[in-house]
């Protein structure tokens, strides 16, 4: 396929869907399947089938939409009509509904209102295809200009040209260390080496997060279509797709959209009868955290053993195979393709200081509204919690979000209306991470946060390096003290010590980010810490006290021994 051809298309295209009087748009993603979507696309097919003779009825599975606390959701689009979206939806109110909208008598059974915030508030340029085409059908990404921006890049742009408008969109890399991503390229592209590696990192680990699970299973060709753009720009072969082991539907609608592309051409050699060639593989993650590291990444791919290694030399320099390589996160990729097609203005114009363009966050926790949310850079907490998700269930008060994951920290009440940008929350003590935000209210025990964070972090802790390995037990095992009312004041000095020391001497980021949970509770909630160890209360009524605090008796008795001559305790 050359440029020509495939404008051709997308025009043929379009045309057959503007002519379609009704297309039904069944959102098949994960959340919606466990909640019975499957159940409800089988059903309308069933009506459309009942009324083929009168009306064509096209019946397609969607990615995600966003609001996955209301699936399953239906959306019918008619020409000339605006989108109906329908929530909650089963086999026979589906049926009904489609019925009724064949037969000009649409009903309002579960109808989303059209100004719902949850939707109308956002800003979606990375989800923009998510929820309206199909993701396992190369013809709806294509008639979405799907590939315009990979076709415009290899006859209007220099490899140059492409790293400098990345550049100038001021877009940094969305996993979680905020690195620019133009920057990025160009290091590579002026790297020396035989070969070059294009990384998609798909590895999300996080609780709570689902952001490119969600952008894998709902627009698979969004993201090859970024990751070849990044291949002509730095002067690389080969990509590989990184695929947490425990997403099996994103890694085979992964597998489906690269064969896919490589029929029609847009993959393989010589892409749009360009001299440009360029090859996807998908490789998948065994489920280690640690993983979302990028030498352990590498490191798995490869074949071998998933643990971090010293840096420098970065990927950059030396990557996968001993040869230079780029790893950006899956949402970064997806930046790409509407930065070379609609210019780099139009993501420098979003945002605020140096956090441009927008950001994916998945939602969820103790807020009315859960699901998939996209927004410009720098909107406030408060926003995302009262505006787009509704609010706290029951009228609760807010208490704290935690964002980034087991590598971020919890933001107070204080700061709902922080901006939400990189240097923001790392000013709050927190970090943006791949985009995980849990919601909490006054009923959650902060203590009883930090302990769970840290045993994620013990648990999936490799155990190359000393700090991590035994850190994360001894912080675990006071945190639980803590939480039984067992601790001693004593123990919370040298357990910031001991986040300190993590955070300065473990290998990779995992271990040096394992404190921050600990940390920003520390720093926002000091007095639910005091709480638990001088009165042996849960503010929260979480967490259960023991009758009898033996670890305060044991330390009072060591020290009268010692006559005051013992400085530590057990810890």
């Amino acid at each position: 396929m050359n440029q020509q051809r495939l404008q051709e298309r997308v025009r043929q295209l379009r045309e057959q869907q503007s002519t379609n009087p009704c297309r039904v748009l069944v959102c098949c993603s994960s959340p919606c399947l466990s909640a019975g979507a499957g159940a409800v696309k089988s059903a309308l097919e069933a009506v459309a089938a009942e009324h083929s003779g009168r009306v064509s009825v096209e019946v397609t599975a969607t990615g995600c939409l966003g609001p996955c606390s209301r699936g399953p959701l239906v959306t019918v689009r008619r020409p000339g009509h605006a989108d109906a979206v329908y929530e909650r939806m089963t086999p026979e109110l589906a049926g009904k509904i489609l019925a009724g909208h064949l037969t000009e008598t649409p009903p309002a059974d579960n109808l989303l209102p059209a100004d719902l915030p949850f939707l109308a508030r956002q800003t979606r340029i990375v989800l923009e295809n998510c929820g309206r085409i199909d993701p396992e059908n190369l013809d709806h990404y294509l008639a979405a200009d799907g590939y315009a921006a990979l076709a415009r890049a290899l006859h209007d742009f220099s490899p140059e040209g492409v790293c400098a408008a990345v550049e100038q969109s001021g877009l940094r890399g969305r996993g979680g260390g905020g690195y620019p991503t133009g920057l990025k390229w160009q290091l590579l592209r002026k790297a020396a080496g035989q070969r070059k590696f294009v990384v998609a990192n798909g590895d999300e680990g996080d609780p709570g997060a689902f952001m490119d699970r969600a952008l894998m299973e709902s627009d698979p060709h969004r993201i090859i279509e970024g990751m070849a753009i990044a291949g002509y720009a730095t002067g690389a072969a080969q990509g590989y797709v990184y695929v947490r082991g425990e997403y099996p539907m994103a890694a085979r609608r992964m597998h489906k959209a690269i064969r896919d592309a490589e029929r029609a051409g847009l993959l393989g050699m010589r892409i749009l009868d360009s001299p440009f060639s360029f090859r996807i593989d998908v490789r998948l993650g065994a489920g280690a955290f640690v993983c979302g590291e990028e030498t352990a990444l590498m490191a798995s791919i490869m074949g071998r053993r998933g643990q971090p290694v010293p840096r420098p030399p970065y990927p950059a320099e030396h990557g996968l195979w001993g040869e230079p390589t780029v790893i950006n996160n899956v949402e970064t990729f997806g930046n790409i393709p509407p930065i070379i097609r609609n210019g780099p203005e139009q993501l420098a114009a979003i945002g605020t200081g140096r956090s441009r363009g927008t950001k994916i966050f998945a939602l969820c926790g103790e807020v009315i509204e859960n699901g998939l949310i996209e927004v410009p850079m720098g909107t406030t907490l408060r926003e995302i919690v009262f505006a787009i998700g509704g609010g706290i269930p029951g009228g609760a008060a807010f208490k704290a979000a935690q964002t980034g994951g087991p590598s971020g920290g919890c933001i107070a009440a204080q700061h709902l209306d922080a901006s939400m940008d990189y240097e923001n929350l790392q000013a709050l003590g927190s970090i943006m991470g791949s985009g995980g935000l849990i919601i909490m209210s006054e009923k959650t025990c902060m203590v009883d946060v930090a302990r769970f964070f840290m045993d994620f972090c013990m648990d999936e802790s490799c155990g190359k390096c000393s700090p991590c390995r035994a850190g994360t037990v001894q912080m675990y095992r006071f945190l639980d003290r803590v939480s039984n009312g067992s601790a001693t004041e004593r123990g919370l000095v040298h357990l910031e010590e001991l986040c300190r020391l993590m955070k300065e001497t473990s290998l990779c980021g995992l271990g040096a980010s394992a404190p921050n949970p600990v940390l920003s509770t520390l720093r926002y909630f000091r007095d639910e810490y005091l709480a638990h160890i001088r009165e042996h209360r849960c503010p929260a009524g979480v967490c259960r006290m023991t009758e009898v605090p033996v670890t305060l008796l044991a330390d009072e008795l060591m020290q009268r021994i010692a006559a005051g001559r013992l400085d530590g305790e057990a810890f």
